[in-house]
């Protein structure tokens, strides 16, 4: 039956009713589905005050699949007392049959059967008393019935336990007439054409209301990842507060500048390779500033840092730099760790910082990303000093959470460089992938990066804006 038919029928039956009908009660009589009830009332209720339909909800049980078999054969530990014959039955065998292992243990718990582990053929069940009453194959055929008000919630709830009854909610409508009631159905227009206004037609027509709280038609496009938009997000606030973005597209870089201009000590645990990929081919690097190269050298080996180098830069002038860059390492791969992520960095450089202008700068930058409760933690940095921890209160989870770390440059770094002794450089960084996760509300970060990556997830999801 169309749609249109279900509508004309619905609107019959409402013609004769007293007071209203109900959607479930319709399509049964119909025998059709309730979903094409429910759609012949939303095309009556786009029509205009034609029908009133109010949503309801109702509660009932019903027998699951295997409910309905033992409905018609029997509780299984019932088939398995009827399986026993008078000479016993051999456990093996009772365990070959299909309901054997459940109802070999039901029956043993209530007691209608018995093992005789003695028996010289192996273990043999015997039934333990003459007859049985199936009383779960009663209480579901009650249920079958529509008189599941005769149990008591106890026993449907263990019914349910055994996976033989579920609680189903139904959603139907009541129906009742509109104001405007009709059994016939007059198709309402949908747009003014030249024609109706030449005529003057239009002055006897029904238009359709147009309803302008519907969302529009996805536009035919490419759509950018999550953690595309939320970087955009991130370079327009660094842009803002007045940052340089850093070339950000060597991902192979030596262990010269990633360590030792860093002074990481030779056995820090970044420099293991359980910490760090490394390349066999090329295996070694050479292009480097030799006399820099040696300045750093001479700082690890002997310190002396505050002797004057020779100057790196020609002329030091007051720096703000950021780069959004991807970062590589040595990882186990579970919901919130991955080999490869993006690395934020922002890093000033300027005469006499201190750390109070670390934590001035940090209020700003994170304040622009909707985060304003922070606190700080010492911590330790190889090339830092000092160093801090960056945490912020996290509304949802009702706690405070690390969002950042952060930290003074330590001056054997960064005299080598041929930086003035009063210049200080202060830097802090942080993950893309964590505020993207919580922006977008998803728990696994393999759901947003790699090859378990939905397309789907990226076409859903809107433009972020931070909360700022």
């Amino acid at each position: 039956m169309a749609d249109t038919g279900v509508a004309e029928t619905l609107l019959r039956r409402l013609e004769k009713a007293d007071d209203g009908v109900d959607s479930v009660e319709v399509s049964g009589s119909l025998g059709v589905d309730h979903q094409l009830v429910v759609g012949a009332v939303k095309s009556l209720q786009a029509l205009g005050d034609i029908i009133s339909a109010e949503l309801r909800s109702s509660k009932h049980w019903e027998l699951t699949g295997e409910g309905k078999e033992i409905a018609e054969q029997g509780s299984h530990e019932a088939r398995v007392f009827s399986s026993v014959p008078a000479e016993g039955l051999a456990q093996t065998e009772l365990m070959k049959l299909a309901f054997g292992k459940v109802g070999f243990s039901k029956a043993m718990s209530n007691k209608w059967i018995r093992v005789d582990k003695a028996h010289e053929g192996g273990p043999r069940i015997f039934k333990a008393i003459e007859s049985i009453e199936d009383q779960v194959r009663e209480k579901l055929l009650l249920v079958q019935k529509g008189q599941a008000s005769q149990l008591e919630e106890k026993e449907k709830n263990e019914l349910k336990k055994r996976k033989l009854l579920s609680e189903v909610t139904v959603k139907s409508y009541w129906i009742t007439k509109g104001d405007s009631f009709s059994t016939t159905i007059t198709k309402q227009e949908t747009e003014l054409t030249p024609e109706m206004i030449a005529s003057g037609s239009w002055k006897e027509k029904k238009f359709k209301p147009y309803n302008f709280e519907a969302m529009g038609v996805a536009p035919d496009c490419g759509h950018l990842h999550p953690l595309m938009k939320v970087r955009t997000q991130f370079r327009q606030i660094f842009l803002e507060m007045g940052f340089t973005e850093m070339p950000t597209n060597n991902f192979i870089e030596s262990s010269f500048w990633n360590f030792d201009s860093l002074f990481q000590p030779q056995q820090h645990p970044a420099r293991d390779q359980h910490d760090t990929f490394f390349l066999s081919d090329p295996a070694l690097a050479h292009q480097f500033p030799q006399d820099y190269l040696e300045r750093v050298r001479k700082v690890h080996s002997e310190g002396g840092y505050a002797v004057m180098f020779t100057l790196y830069f020609e002329k030091f002038t007051p720096v703000r730099y950021f780069s959004i860059d991807r970062v590589f390492r040595n990882e186990t791969l579970d919901a919130t760790h991955l080999a490869e992520f993006h690395q934020i960095e922002g890093v000033v450089a300027d005469y006499g910082l201190t750390l109070g202008d670390l934590m001035g700068v940090l209020h700003q930058f994170f304040t622009k990303l909707g985060i304003t409760k922070l606190r700080f933690k010492p911590a330790y940095n190889p090339y830092t000093e000092p160093s801090m921890e960056v945490f912020s209160y996290h509304e949802g989870l009702k706690k405070w959470v690390e969002v950042g770390n952060s930290g003074v440059f330590r001056p054997e770094m960064l005299l080598p460089m041929g930086l003035p002794e009063d210049v200080s450089v202060i830097a802090w960084g942080l993950s893309l992938e964590r505020p993207t996760m919580i922006k977008y509300g998803i728990n696994n970060i393999r759901e947003l990066v790699g090859h378990k990556v939905n397309l789907q997830m990226v076409y859903d999801s809107p433009i972020c804006r931070l909360d700022s």
